[in-house]
């Protein structure tokens, strides 16, 4: 088995250890079904349609209506639960179309109702429920601006929860006083349950206030839509209502359950690694900052490695699981994986018998059809012997080209699965 074949079949183990149905079904295992009332499910998010037939295979004959929002392509076969496919990262109107539905179908709960909630990582941008006189086209311009200046996914989040109608615990507002059981599959560093898909299902700890900071820092209260900014503006001085906090009485029947998280992945290809005859070795579970940035880090690791001085000795595995940023300055097309990968490729000069790979264990890595790449110490000269500039590329934020025309992009299709990304280093 080659390097890169040995480093697709650790992702390829990580990607199986995400397999949301044993997941989903050891959760509803604690979850006691309504005496009389009815099971409603809803939810959105890229693994979410998964979750969704999970549900029906154990609790099909309990199901009386569900719709869940997913994103394009992401559908798996079910009966009861309608899944609706909407746009990501940018919202769009049929995510907008697919929230009202999911808010009518959880205002229409009663008291002796069940209301199971699936929600996976690409949730809040699948449901866009922008609060009047917001418009979904200000929300997308919102989202483009926060994405590109590099926000991070807690605070595009605790700018998207106070401009909508359904996030930051207004899920559960709307399907009170129902009981409600959310089943959570986490993208976020450290599973905070308020930032997982927005936290539609629990207190919101973020203010008014401290949205309008995250404008602010990054120099984006001018360029903002209007009725974005009035909005939070107005909240900041108290003349709208606040998402619901911890103590609201309106959580009293309302369990959130993170079922999986990057742990299970990371975990997972450490232990292929090692029965492949590698040294695993943990770097972080909580990888984050610009991609860039962390790649020159990864680099510099494997450099100690190879030198006999690092944690672990070759043949070893180096393996991080998180999320990195770009802050976009360029017009090029990628992902945070595939502009890790490149930046990687770029430092790995002289680095004989080692690969890289990153990847998004959702298998979507920004607007591209790539999950990420594998790249190796001679995918910057074979860009150039095609004529292409990888430094320049990578300064215009277009890793998806270089490494398409390289052979190193790793495409895996929808996985319905989404914990985070998985970065490895594998030193022979």
């Amino acid at each position: 088995m080659t390097l890169r074949e040995s480093a697709r079949s650790i992702f390829d183990a990580a990607l199986a250890a995400g397999d949301v149905r044993p997941l989903v079904e050891r959760a509803l295992a604690g979850i006691a079904r309504p005496a009389r009332g009815r099971v409603l499910v809803v939810g959105a998010g890229k693994a979410s349609g998964a979750m969704a037939a999970a549900v029906e295979e154990a609790w099909g004959d309990r199901i009386a209506d569900g719709v869940v929002a997913v994103k394009d392509g992401y559908t798996v076969p079910t009966h009861k639960v309608r899944l609706l496919e909407a746009g990501h990262p940018v919202p769009d109107e049929r995510g907008a179309a697919a929230a009202r539905e999911i808010r009518a179908l959880a205002e229409s709960a009663g008291a002796e109702d069940l209301v199971l909630v699936l929600i996976s990582g690409g949730g809040s941008a699948l449901t866009p429920a922008p609060a009047p006189p917001i418009t979904l086209a200000d929300k997308q311009a919102m989202t483009r601006l926060l994405l590109a200046a590099g926000a991070t996914i807690n605070q595009l989040n605790a700018v998207r929860k106070h401009v909508s109608l359904l996030k930051g615990g207004q899920l559960a507002r709307a399907a009170a006083p129902a009981r409600i059981e959310a089943l959570l599959l986490s993208d976020v560093v450290g599973d905070p349950l308020d930032v997982i898909a927005s936290g539609p299902t629990t207190p919101d700890v973020s203010t008014f206030a401290e949205a309008l900071d995250i404008l602010d820092r990054f120099a984006l209260r001018e360029r903002a839509p209007q009725t974005i900014v009035q909005r939070l503006e107005q909240g900041g001085r108290g003349e709208i209502p606040e998402t619901p906090k911890p103590g609201d009485a309106l959580f009293a029947r309302v369990r959130n359950t993170v079922i999986g998280n990057n742990a299970l992945v990371v975990d997972a290809a450490a232990a292929r690694a090692r029965e492949l005859g590698f040294t695993p070795h943990v770097l972080t579970r909580a990888l984050e900052g610009e991609a860039r940035e962390a790649a020159g880090r990864f680099v510099e690791l494997v450099r100690t490695i190879r030198s006999g001085r690092g944690p672990v000795t070759a043949p070893a595995c180096v393996i991080a699981g998180g999320e990195t940023t770009v802050t976009v300055r360029g017009r090029g097309k990628g992902g945070r994986c595939q502009e890790f990968a490149l930046a990687a490729a770029l430092g790995m000069d002289g680095l004989r018998a080692v690969v890289i790979l990153a990847a998004g264990t959702d298998g979507s890595d920004g607007p591209t059809e790539a999950a990420g790449a594998t790249v190796d110490a001679a995918s910057a000269a074979r860009a150039r012997a095609q004529g292409v500039d990888p430094l320049a590329c990578l300064a215009e934020n277009d890793s998806n080209a270089v490494l398409a025309r390289t052979g190193d992009l790793l495409v895996t299709g929808p996985t319905n699965t989404n914990l985070l990304d998985l970065y490895i280093a594998l030193v022979h």
